[in-house]
């Protein structure tokens, strides 16, 4: 019930469609339940009137029914069309609060959950959803109006013989409610299961690359095999459960028939009940059999858009980590000093992984952040942008902590260059404009030549409309960190952040793109996570970062005369070259 509940409300949008679909579906089941009593009332006046009488009268009875099978083709394509642009709707609205919700999510959401479940969220599900939210309250009218309307023309025709019905009723609805829950928890671990295998698709075809280069086939052929698998135990247990649920179902509505039969037969002999009334009364067995079949199948539909459902609320009642407080301002006309405050953070029930952080960066300076793997690098930076909250202290730019501004105004101050560029499955000019949206092409034009962009894109087939594929695979990892580049120049953020942004590139690559990083850092705050000591020799000053906090910080000549971590480092990847 609380479900159902929180799922009502979504019908308010549409409660005139609403409201006139239930309308059409009483009228299709008025007239549904108005032909067999149509036929009983003729067969007792006009059909003993003398032939002449009845085909006088047969061309106004043709009208009439015309008239009637009219406005039933009219109610049933109102239900169907209009009915189904409902739940469509609905679905449609419900995927973009999953989709919104998504994207509040902050990052420690993303390290705990695997896409290819949450995008079987927002597909199979929703459709589940959208077919209940159309067919549901349709099925449940159509079918009560059917069933109170037979059931009281039977009453009219035999009471006793109706009684004996309504028992057999009475039993098959004790049936399906007893299987109900056994079937919902079938079509539960259904979603589960189905959710599992878009996981192991996504994990696999979103690193094919590294499955042919490890020929990783037969082991990632193994994975899928146990999701598919486990998804076909899944559906077996689930259609087990149906057999029983449906056989039973038939069962007791063959037993309808028996019981119509043997009782008619019986009030017959006791010249309680005509041939002829029989024969009327088996018409509208047919009619009170069809609902209580479709109300039967709805509880399989019940149980399938509940299940949806019950996914998708437990997605959009999680609340985001990371939300702006109330009231939170605009920050606005950004110089770009940067302030650590005792910072600590921890991901989630983990150690901390940064702990009493204090760091000043004056604006327009430059920083860079090196040390061990897992030294809390890349998390230090990420609490700039808010992509993780602080556990304890504050960090603040121009003096104003982080968190008394909205999310979007603070990111658009500050741009990001990432080792792992990602580029999305459009163009050249499409993702460097990604920067700016509103961008003019001469502005994209400037970003591209400002990363040294535009002399390759000239090169390309169709220039700055050239395709990427998916992920950018149609280009060198040097061409991509350049488009990213392009990207920042766009935006142009008065802070930076380098995360490592040339260590997987090769020298010459490394060396093209870093004089572009350095044209971009020029003017702004930057903050940069080295691998390689070489591309932050100029740095204003280095941190020296590892799990138990800051050890060292200086310019390069300043550690290098101390003699400590920083120096060692810097004579190990010396002697690598």
């Amino acid at each position: 019930m609380k479900l159902i509940k929180k799922f009502i409300p979504y019908y308010k949008p549409y409660i005139g469609v609403f409201l006139f679909d239930l309308f059409c579906a009483s009228v299709l089941s008025i007239i549904d339940l108005t032909f067999p009593q149509f036929l009983r009332i003729l067969r007792s006046t006009l059909f003993l009137e003398e032939p002449k009488v009845i085909l006088g009268r047969l061309g106004f009875i043709a009208v009439a029914l015309l008239v009637m099978y009219v406005v039933r083709y009219l109610c049933r394509y109102y239900v169907t069309y209009q009915g189904h642009m409902m739940g469509a709707r609905m679905e449609s609205q419900m995927r973009k609060e999953l989709f919104d919700r998504y994207e509040a999510f902050s990052f420690s959401y993303y390290d705990t959950h695997n896409t290819g479940e949450m995008m079987s969220k927002l597909v199979s599900d929703l459709f589940d959803i959208s077919e209940l939210a159309h067919h549901g309250p349709e099925n449940i009218f159509i079918s009560v109006v059917k069933i109170v309307g037979s059931f009281i023309l039977l009453m009219r025709i035999n009471v006793p013989m109706t009684l004996c019905l309504v028992t057999v009723v009475i039993l098959m609805a004790i049936f399906a409610i007893t299987q109900n829950k056994k079937m919902r928890a079938t079509f539960a671990d259904n979603r589960r299961k189905i959710a599992g295998i878009n996981s192991s698709l996504q994990d696999t075809l979103g690193g094919i690359r590294v499955v042919k280069s490890f020929t990783g086939e037969d082991i990632e052929a193994e994975k899928f095999d146990k999701s598919n698998l486990a998804f076909l135990d899944s559906k077996q247990a689930n259609y087990r459960r149906m057999a029983f649920f449906h056989s039973g179902n038939n069962f007791f509505e063959g037993l309808m028939f028996v019981t119509v039969l043997v009782a008619g037969g019986f009030f017959i002999a006791k010249g309680q009940l005509t041939g002829e009334d029989l024969a009327i009364y088996a018409l509208y067995i047919n009619i009170f059999i069809n609902p209580v079949n479709v109300l039967v199948e709805f509880t399989e539909q019940l149980q399938k858009g509940l299940a949806g459902f019950e996914r998708f609320v437990e997605v959009i009642d999680t609340m985001p980590e990371i939300v702006d407080k109330e009231g939170a301002g605009e920050l606005k006309d950004v110089k770009g000093v940067i302030d650590y405050e005792g910072v600590s953070f921890a991901y989630g029930d983990e150690e901390a992984v940064l702990k009493d952080i204090d760091l000043h960066v004056e604006a327009g300076k430059s920083v860079a952040i090196v040390g061990p793997s897992g030294g809390g690098k890349t998390t230090l930076c990420s609490l700039l942008p808010r992509f993780y909250d602080v556990t304890a202290g504050s960090v603040k730019i121009d003096g104003t902590d982080i968190r008394d501004v909205t999310q979007k105004s603070l990111r658009s101050f500050i741009g990001i260059v990432q080792q792992d560029v990602y580029l999305f499955n459009g163009t050249v000019k499409e993702n460097i404009a990604y920067g700016k949206l509103d961008a003019t092409m001469e502005e994209i034009v400037e970003a591209a030549k400002n990363a040294d962009l535009l002399e390759f894109i000239e090169s390309l087939p169709n220039g700055f409309d050239t395709q990427v594929g998916e992920r950018g695979a149609r280009l060198s990892g040097g061409q991509k960190q350049r488009i990213a580049i392009a990207r920042v120049f766009l935006k142009n953020p008065p802070i930076l952040i380098l995360d490592e942004a040339t260590s997987a590139l090769d020298n010459e690559s490394e060396r093209y793109i870093q004089e572009s990083l350095d044209k971009l850092s020029v003017g702004r705050t930057t903050i940069t996570i080295a691998h390689r000591l070489s591309t932050i020799l100029g740095a204003d000053e280095i941190i020296v970062l590892d799990e138990d906090g800051i050890k060292e910080r200086g310019n390069h000549k300043e550690l290098i005369k101390k003699g400590g971590l920083y120096e060692k480092y810097y004579r190990m990847q010396l002697g690598a070259v």
